[in-house]
């Protein structure tokens, strides 16, 4: 006697809570999509910034220099965050970027007052 019977939740009782559990899912693997289109375009926008900076054989002073750095360190952080959908990487990827953001805003106008 009940030798082949299924196990619990096999018999399909859980479709209803599966179907909320993969909505979840969906969100992730939505956000992961867009960012793996978002870091690759922010790295591409600071390459040209710095190859503008090369073109104009300007030379970057140390704000420029530690504002590049910051962006590229978060931009690995980043994107370890996305591939192993570690929460507290990309935070620091938010807060990396952003800070690298506006240094950079910063510098620009320091250096250009023109720009104001």
């Amino acid at each position: 006697t009940g030798v082949n019977r299924r196990p619990s939740g096999t018999d399909g009782s859980d479709y209803s809570y599966r179907m909320v559990v993969d909505s979840r899912y969906k969100k992730v693997a939505e956000g992961k999509s867009r960012l793996r289109v978002l870091i690759p375009a922010q790295a591409f926008i600071q390459l040209i910034v710095v190859f503008l900076f090369v073109r104009k054989r300007e030379t970057i002073e140390p704000l420029g220099v530690t504002s590049l750095l910051i962006f590229f360190i978060s931009l690995l952080i980043g994107d370890l965050g996305r591939k192993r959908s570690h929460a507290n990487f990309l935070k620091v990827y938010l807060f990396g970027s952003s800070v690298s953001s506006l240094t950079l805003i910063v510098y620009l106008l320091k250096k250009d007052p023109s720009l104001e």
